[in-house]
């Protein structure tokens, strides 16, 4: 495959968008079935990773506080669900171009619903071809529910749940969707920055945000003094597993095609998330003479995050390198943020920030084909990404918070923290147990 092919202006996850068709032209390019389905098998694979993500950090917080957290992921489901339709595919896919992209007929997507927008026309090595345009739409929006779901782990255990929602619907609207747009939809940085399924527009934004929300909050009362230890970490591998079967649609599905470039994103991403789960083992093994689970999960999801930017455009070779990589690289910094002192509960920027800044820089050095413009060129557009990404979502991040704590609040008050989540703000208890921590 000839670079230009599946890096030029205006073009997604890999795929040249060659405009609109008529319901006449559909007649003559009519959908292609076989991609439709793997789109369609894909969204539902990137929906599930939702679920898996509540069971993933609801396993890992304490007993008072598992349904309030497993509550975040699926409101976002909710939130961003409804926020996406309205407005948010308009925000990012629009033709307009600029701080967000706008079209009028993506707004409440009336206008892909039929008539001369329903039929999404994309290229592939040469090849026309046709699907749904809302089967593209509800692809690109699992994207944008699972983002702020991601951010919920570094805070976790800490905030009140009506909080919780404005922000990520603000943060949806004003970050996610900005940056997806610079990225994917046409912005400044579509066709120069590689970022295949979302190593920069989803984790490193995620882990970002997250660290200035868990550092803008506060710790939680009695860290690291008091212990903290998982209720569940059955459910947390659980999780871990449903994240890594959902991540198929999340990479493999991004090739938007049913081909050799769906074939190759998913080979790497099995070898990826291998390779960072063996890794992460046997540091553990070599450094405290045991593996855990919780250390295994942990190399999973790092080798999971890095190939995500690269799953196009790397071989299962590089992918082992990037999976060995990123465990060794995110192992330290959750090491360092004890000694650091912040509290980022679940990891969210030691794992998919630090492993999303490794894959989207690394990548770099393992493509698959020369780019036309250079290695090093590609290397400042990698860094370019990484930074853009890294500055907005902080400080957009940043404004967001003091609005909203100043506004609606944000915080737990401290009796409500100490009696926990699931009792102080849902009246319920995730094992119908009573005064357990």
């Amino acid at each position: 495959m000839k670079w230009n092919l599946h890096r030029p202006l205006g073009a997604l996850f890999g795929l040249v968008v060659m405009g609109s068709t008529t319901a006449g032209a559909s007649e003559t390019y009519p959908i292609d079935t076989g991609t439709t389905a793997w789109m369609l098998t894909s969204t539902a694979f990137v929906l599930l990773m939702v679920p898996g993500l509540a069971m993933f950090y609801g396993g890992l917080v304490r007993t008072k506080n598992v349904l309030g957290t497993m509550l975040h992921s699926f409101a976002a489901m909710a939130i961003i669900g409804v926020l996406w339709v309205v407005c948010g595919y308009a925000m990012c896919f629009g033709a307009t171009r600029g701080w967000i992209g706008w079209d009028n007929s993506f707004f409440l997507l009336s206008g892909i619903d039929h008539g001369p927008n329903a039929y999404y026309q994309i290229e592939v090595n040469g090849a026309t071809k046709y699907i749904p345009h809302l089967v593209f739409a509800m692809f690109q929006g699992k994207f944008a529910i699972i983002t702020p779901a991601l951010i919920a782990g570094a805070f976790a255990e800490r905030v009140r749940f009506r909080g919780y929602c404005i922000f990520i619907a603000l943060w949806s609207l004003l970050v996610y969707n900005p940056l997806a747009h610079w990225v994917w939809g046409g912005g400044f940085l579509t066709g120069k920055a590689i970022d295949f399924a979302g190593g920069t527009v989803i984790h490193i934004s995620a882990g970002v945000a997250g660290l200035v929300t868990a550092l803008y909050l506060g710790k939680r009362r009695g860290y690291p003094l008091a212990t903290m230890t998982p209720n569940n970490l059955v459910m947390t591998l659980m999780g871990a597993g449903l994240l890594w079967v959902g991540w198929f649609g999340f990479n493999a599905g991004s090739s938007v095609s049913s081909g050799l470039l769906t074939a190759q994103a998913l080979t790497v991403t099995q070898t990826a998330a291998a390779a960072g789960a063996l890794t992460w083992m046997v540091l553990e093994a070599l450094l405290h003479k045991k593996a855990t689970s919780l250390g295994l999960v942990s190399g999973i999801l790092a080798g999971l995050v890095v190939i995500t930017p690269a799953a196009g455009d790397v071989m299962p070779g590089g992918a082992i390198v990037l999976g060995i990589l990123a465990s060794i690289i995110c192992y330290g910094a959750i090491n360092l943020k004890s000694k650091l002192g912040y509290d980022d509960s679940l990891d969210v920027l030691g794992i998919h920030g630090v492993a999303g800044i490794v894959g989207a820089v690394g990548l770099t050095f393992f493509l698959r084909s020369v780019p036309d413009h250079g290695f090093g060129l590609q290397l400042w557009y990698q860094i370019e990404g990484v930074l853009v990404s890294m500055t907005y979502a902080a400080i957009g991040t940043l404004i967001l918070c003091v609005l909203v704590e100043k506004v609606f609040g944000f915080r737990l008050k401290k009796e409500d923290e100490m009696a926990g989540m699931d009792h102080s703000l849902h009246s319920e208890h995730g094992y119908g147990l009573l005064n357990l921590n």
